[in-house]
């Protein structure tokens, strides 16, 4: 799925929508469905862009943490599937 608009182009929608233009306006302006623009207000609602910096941070951050677990996870199998066999 291809992004079209940047997360700071997101909030700048977000913000047009909140200063009082009309929805339907936004949406026709922007090209966007009621839907994107209610799952955008969902998870960037109320954010500033030094928010969303920091957002971007911390889910950068959790994506290496996963990959740590998933390595450990795989070398507690690899090590558990070594000890129960009879060497």
């Amino acid at each position: 799925m291809k992004k079209h608009h940047t997360e700071e182009q997101i909030l700048r929608i977000l913000k047009e929508s909140e200063q009082g233009k009309p929805l339907p306006e936004v949406l026709r302006t922007h090209g966007i469905a009621s839907g994107t623009y209610y799952r955008w207000k969902a998870k960037y609602g109320g954010l500033e862009p030094s928010q969303l910096q920091r957002l971007r941070q911390l889910e950068r951050e959790n994506n290496e943490l996963k990959k740590v677990v998933a390595d450990l996870t795989l070398d507690v199998r690899m090590l558990k599937d070594v000890n129960s066999k009879n060497w």
